[in-house]
């Protein structure tokens, strides 16, 4: 199955078709170099990506697919314990690295394979079945060690299809991103989805704002760390109003800063939602209503519901809150060498427990609320998620940042504590106050806690369970 239709089109062939972190590719350059890769790992039974935000990754992760080859892409900056687990876990038989071994080799690990993007050679790709994995991506390990998670070559091209369709995403565009080359994000939206579509790709090394306003994009790519600095800084902000979508992933994007870049820009943001085993699931479109909070609805393909603690259906209100299962072409075929996790993720009918918490409103638009482990507080007989009570203090003008999460009470089962980050003065009875005439009253938090920053990971997402105890 070919995922990288674009590579393969017939047309013009740009010299900067692909440019990462300043190196420029033709096609026909980029499949030379990957060709090179390609035929030294074919036959492999998966390999692994030192997944640095270079032209290596691009060469090394493309090579591999024209190969037939999973791919199993490690971060750079993970630890010795857990890219040990990966390699090994992986069953990868080769670890394609930088031509200077940008990462010393470590007892126990397979071979390392230098990767030169100067080298080419002709290959003729694999005829790989759909069902074939294409990559082996490793989740965060929040709930034990990072489980692989086997994503199929159709649902690689089920999913590019159904965001190109919902973003009108084709070759007039540029795509500019600097988002790592280890996530869904980056490397399956922010790489293949480009090789696939056949928009120009320009990857900046790292997100800045000033490199986004010097890269001319179309179509930019960014997590919520990366739009806030765009907004604080105006003049690259505004830079970017020649843009025709502004797309945030990954985590929550704060309501304030949605206001913020559309006000610079011109152009309210593209929200959207996924995991790891479902990639990309429900967006809002390039032609449709974009509400702060909102991700949208279903891309093609893909059905949603929301179902209680009991299983029952909760109604689409925009207010009853449910767990968010997903079923469609975009899933995960399993976690590699854990059936009963498989099982245990699979509803008896064939969905996808996302575990994420959602509200779903009469008109089908879509808004997260947190993690059902992490972000659903049950308090005094409510059912509240941390997302609404967050987006609730983010607007409030001194708060920069925020995490909700419910702490044990003896009384209410739980009760809200909320971590800040302010700018200026305000006090804990001032927050307080000011999300209760917000929200519900039962919503408001009984504890503030102010920090000098949230614990976040490489994807801008906060880390609840490093937040310190009340």
């Amino acid at each position: 199955m070919d995922l990288l239709t674009a590579l393969h089109a017939p047309g013009p062939d740009r010299r900067d078709a692909v440019v990462v972190d300043g190196r420029a590719f033709s096609y026909e350059e980029l499949l030379g170099a990957a060709g090179a890769v390609a035929a030294r790992v074919a036959g492999a039974p998966a390999v692994a990506v030192h997944a640095t935000p270079t032209a290596r990754t691009v060469v090394a992760v493309v090579g591999a697919l024209l190969a037939g080859v999973p791919v199993v892409p490690v971060p750079p900056d993970a630890g010795p314990a857990e890219r040990g687990h990966i390699l090994r876990d992986s069953g990868a038989a080769l670890l394609l690295t930088g031509a200077g071994a940008d990462h010393p080799a470590a007892g126990g690990e397979p071979e390392h394979l230098p990767v030169d993007p100067d080298e080419r050679a002709g290959f003729r790709a694999v005829d790989a079945s759909p069902d074939h994995p294409a990559l082996i991506l490793y989740t965060s390990g929040t709930t034990g060690a990072p489980k692989g998670v086997l994503i199929p070559r159709r649902a690689v091209a089920a999913g590019l299809d159904a965001l190109a369709e919902a973003w009108a995403w084709n070759a007039e565009d540029t795509l500019v991103h600097g988002l790592p080359l280890f996530h869904v994000h980056g490397l399956v939206l922010g790489v293949l989805g480009a090789l696939r579509t056949g928009s120009r790709l320009v990857h900046t090394g790292r997100p800045t704002p000033e490199r986004y306003a010097r890269a001319g994009g179309t179509v930019y790519f960014g997590v919520p760390t990366v739009w806030t600095r765009v907004v604080r800084d105006a003049a690259a902000a505004r830079e970017l109003g020649g843009a025709r979508l502004l797309v945030s992933g990954s985590a929550p994007l704060p309501t304030p800063v949605f206001h913020e870049l559309a006000r610079l820009t011109g152009k309210p943001p593209v929200e959207r939602y996924g995991m790891t085993e479902t990639l990309i699931t429900v967006s809002t479109r390039a032609d449709g209503e974009r509400r702060p909070g909102s991700v949208g609805l279903p891309v093609a393909g893909v059905a949603t519901r929301l179902v209680g603690e009991d299983g029952s259906p909760v109604p689409y209100d925009g207010a009853t809150v449910g767990e968010l299962q997903v079923s469609g072409p975009t899933l995960f075929s399993g976690y590699l060498g854990r059936p009963e996790a498989t099982a245990a993720a699979t509803t008896a009918d064939g969905w996808f427990r996302t575990g994420d918490m959602a509200v779903i409103g009469a008109d089908g638009m879509h808004r997260i609320v947190g993690r059902a482990s992490t972000d659903l507080i049950k308090s005094g007989g409510y059912r509240i998620g941390a997302g609404e009570v967050e987006n609730a203090l983010l607007d409030h003008p001194a708060v920069r940042e925020a995490a909700v999460v419910g702490a044990p009470h003896p009384d209410l089962g739980q009760q809200i504590v909320a971590y800040v980050v302010t700018e200026g003065e305000v006090g804990e009875r001032e927050l307080i106050d000011f999300v209760a005439g917000h929200l519900s009253v039962h919503k408001r938090p009984r504890i503030v806690v102010f920090l000098p920053s949230l614990p976040r990971n490489a994807m801008g997402k906060p880390q609840k369970k490093l937040l310190p105890p009340v």
